[in-house]
């Protein structure tokens, strides 16, 4: 059988053509519709040589045109680029360079950033803007009229199944960020996944409420589309603007990063919305308390999955999604459970193995790596072999995620190999204090590293920030943790912080807070 992405489009035209298929702030877009406007851009394109001249990277907000470009590159076989709009001119340049991009689409607002590119790295003709104001179009043609300009008859697609649909770009929280290719198969087999995991129907309504550069909310570009549902997409994420938009479109699933679920139950209105056809919230990338979990479905009025990937999978690995019978635990179990990483997705095989490759004891004590592979699992990183074969062993994918396993065969991560604290000879994962520190009401956010210690080699400190309005002092904290964990795994400092720095996917940059404590020194830990 042919895998090829374009077919989930063609399904959602034949079977929905007048339904809607995306909602935004530039207008509403039936199937049927939407897919003209996909046939023109990948017109336009092919009129313009590609795929043969290389890559289509976009610049832009959430809106229908983000959508288009991934279905019209996909169609002829150009592998799209998302970039992320908070990375600099000098980042941007790296990757449009890295990644061969030989045309970009862009909104009008990041003009500053791309006049400040190389004007030999995407020529002129090549730049296609949104919103285009006479100072863009100066470097490019109006991205409406290119559409207007083009047909939007039917064509040969390009190649599919393992041939490469996208090339997202790492955080580089390691160095140079490095393009994680994925293929057709890839994104087909996750999008089938996910549809079945999270019983997806054309019923479905899906806000893109995280930004669309990033995988984590990307994935359900294929998966609704597929099944028919409705795309409704925020420019930007403000709490206020994506709650009203939630009530008024009849959201039924999203997925957010935890920054912004915080946002969202903290708001002083929160409590004046409802929510009645509200599914699932997905949530992932940093760990979660089972009363964070109740506050969430208490106050969302849905169920909570707590997920776990990354780029190199489409992304999912696990889903916290209850077996039926945990379903009839009591309530404060079950949050137990959702708080947890989750069961393996059912795309993927997943161990979690001991450094001789043997599988851990699942007893959700013995700590080891998590494993992987399946045919969502990349194949690997865009111009770097020696990367990628070091990636993999015996055709699994080492994530470099540390966790354990319980006899249910739910996962729960402990911390990534490089964020592991080694005090006293003692090993402390920064999850399990961070867990802690959660329980305390005035704290917001925390993030747990080893700074540097003469004695210990390592000391445990946290970095938190405060809810509004709330006090609290670092003695206060570091008791609170004394309390409820053996003394070498408390905090012996405390920073506190306005916000915590995070990397384009949300994550928050261990690695910028960790780095300026181990600055000048010869030895450094990790």
């Amino acid at each position: 059988m042919s895998i090829h992405l374009g077919d989930l489009l063609l399904r959602a035209i034949t079977a929905y053509p007048d339904k809607k298929a995306v909602r935004c702030d530039d207008g509403i877009f039936t199937y049927q519709e939407f897919g003209q406007r996909v046939l023109r851009l990948a017109h336009f394109f092919r009129e313009q040589g590609l795929p043969a001249k290389g890559q289509v990277a976009i610049l832009h907000y959430n809106c229908h045109v983000f959508l288009e470009a991934y279905y019209a590159s996909a169609l002829i076989g150009a592998p799209l680029v998302p970039l992320n709009y908070r990375l600099s001119p000098s980042e941007l340049e790296f990757i449009i360079k890295d990644s061969e991009s030989a045309f970009l689409i862009a909104h009008s607002d990041f003009y500053p950033k791309i006049e400040a590119l190389s004007h030999s790295l995407i020529p002129k003709e090549h730049c296609l803007w949104t919103a285009p104001t006479p100072q863009a179009l100066s470097r490019g043609i109006n991205y409406e009229h290119a559409l207007a300009s083009s047909p939007s008859e039917p064509f040969e697609w390009g190649p599919g199944d393992e041939a490469t649909a996208q090339i997202y770009y790492t955080s580089g929280t390691t160095g140079k960020p490095k393009g994680v290719m994925l293929s057709h198969k890839n994104c087909w087999v996750h999008a089938l996944g996910t549809i079945a995991e999270l019983q997806m129907t054309d019923a479905d309504v899906w806000i893109h409420a995280a930004p669309l550069f990033h995988l984590a909310d990307a994935w359900a570009t294929w998966a609704v589309t597929w099944v028919g549902g409705t795309h409704v997409l925020v420019k930007e994420f403000e709490p206020k603007t994506v709650l009203e938009t939630m009530v008024r479109e009849k959201v039924t699933l999203t997925n957010m990063i935890p920054t912004m679920l915080n946002m969202l139950i903290n708001h002083p209105d929160f409590s004046h919305y409802a929510f009645p056809r509200l599914r699932y919230i997905l949530s992932g990338g940093a760990p979660i308390a089972p009363e964070v979990v109740r506050k969430i479905m208490e106050g969302f009025g849905c169920d909570y999955v707590q997920t776990y990937g990354m780029t190199e999978t489409s992304p999912y690995l696990t889903l916290s999604l209850l077996k039926d019978h945990l379903k009839q635990l009591p309530p404060e179990q079950q949050f137990f459970y959702k708080a947890k990483t989750g069961r393996p997705f059912m795309a993927v095989s997943l161990k979690v193995v001991r450094p001789d490759g043997q599988e851990v004891a699942p007893d959700d004590r013995e700590v080891g790596e998590i494993i992987v592979k399946g045919d969502t699992v990349t194949p690997g990183y865009w111009k770097r072999p020696e990367e990628t074969a070091k990636a993999f062993k015996d055709g699994w994918l080492y994530t470099g995620d540390l966790a354990v396993l319980d006899r249910e065969g739910y996962v729960n991560i402990v911390d990534r190999k490089k964020d592991m604290i080694v005090t006293g000879g003692e090993n402390v994962y920064s999850t399990e204090v961070e867990n802690v520190l959660y329980q305390i009401p005035q704290i917001l956010e925390a993030a747990v590293f080893g700074i540097p210690d003469e004695k210990w080699g390592e000391a445990v400190h946290a970095a938190v920030v405060l809810k509004p309005g709330q006090e609290i002092s670092a003695e206060e904290i570091i008791a609170f943790c004394k309390e409820h964990l053996a003394r070498y795994k408390a905090p012996k400092s405390i920073t506190f912080l306005h916000q915590l720095p995070r990397t384009g996917s949300g994550k928050i940059y261990k690695k910028g807070l960790r780095d300026p404590f181990w600055e000048g020194l010869e030895k450094k830990v990790h």
